[in-house]
């Protein structure tokens, strides 16, 4: 078997000593259910934010940090996002993104408002 990491025989990817295991992992604040998520982070190229959405594979809910990006938006939803650093994030609203994808222009919906969130995330889970 080779790390997918450092390339290495012997062992995986989540065993590499040199893998950084300070993921930035988060939680929903839900008492009856909790389900986690991770974060990636990727080179921007100068983009601007509201044009980068990350592809979350393990995150439950569409997130955006802003407002402007809302076709529609529920402000009378509310919800808290736990982080893994134990910080939590309140959900503000919930609605419908309009993304722009070379000619092709998609509906998100039921995407939550978050307004310190720095990323936008796409639940692809």
């Amino acid at each position: 078997m080779e790390c997918y990491k450092c390339h290495k025989l012997g062992y995986f990817q989540f065993e590499c000593p040199s893998w950084d295991k300070e993921a930035n992992y988060a939680e929903l604040g839900d008492k009856e259910e909790e389900e986690m998520f991770l974060m990636a982070y990727v080179e921007d190229n100068g983009a601007r934010r509201e044009d980068i959405w990350f592809l979350d594979s393990g995150c439950c809910n569409h997130m955006s940090g802003d407002k402007s990006l809302f076709c529609d938006l529920d402000e009378s939803f509310k919800y808290k996002v736990k982080l893994g650093n134990n910080s939590i994030m309140q959900v503000t609203g919930r609605g419908n993104v309009r993304l722009k994808v070379g000619s092709f222009t998609h509906v998100v919906s039921a995407v939550y408002y978050v307004p310190e969130l720095i990323n936008n995330l796409l639940s692809i889970g």
